[in-house]
């Protein structure tokens, strides 16, 4: 996990955005549009049999068009298929 916060600290520069987002729940006043990606992420993540249309209709409420919505599926996906196979094989991470 550490490794993941210091490469988000170096592509956010923000760090309220980036203890927010270790928040769980979310802060009340995070970002609506990023906090409906974000739980979208934990949800696809944590629970992917509960899924349901709801969860993409608050990603498209939020703005995010059919598009953006695929891709927020596929990087949220990806990440889960990396860290598993990472985890499974026992990779050990380099320390920069």
């Amino acid at each position: 996990m550490q490794h993941h916060r210091r490469g988000l600290r170096r592509l956010l520069d923000d760090e309220a955005l980036l203890t927010g987002l270790e928040a769980d729940p979310l802060p009340e006043d995070f970002p609506p549009r990023l906090g409906a990606m974000v739980n979208y992420a934990l949800k696809l993540t944590r629970d992917p049999a509960s899924m349901e249309r709801k969860d993409v209709q608050a990603l498209e409420d939020a703005g995010f068009d059919h598009g953006a919505v695929l891709a927020i599926a596929e990087v949220t996906a990806y990440y889960a298929y990396v860290n598993r196979i990472a985890d499974g094989l026992g990779v050990e991470l380099e320390s920069d």
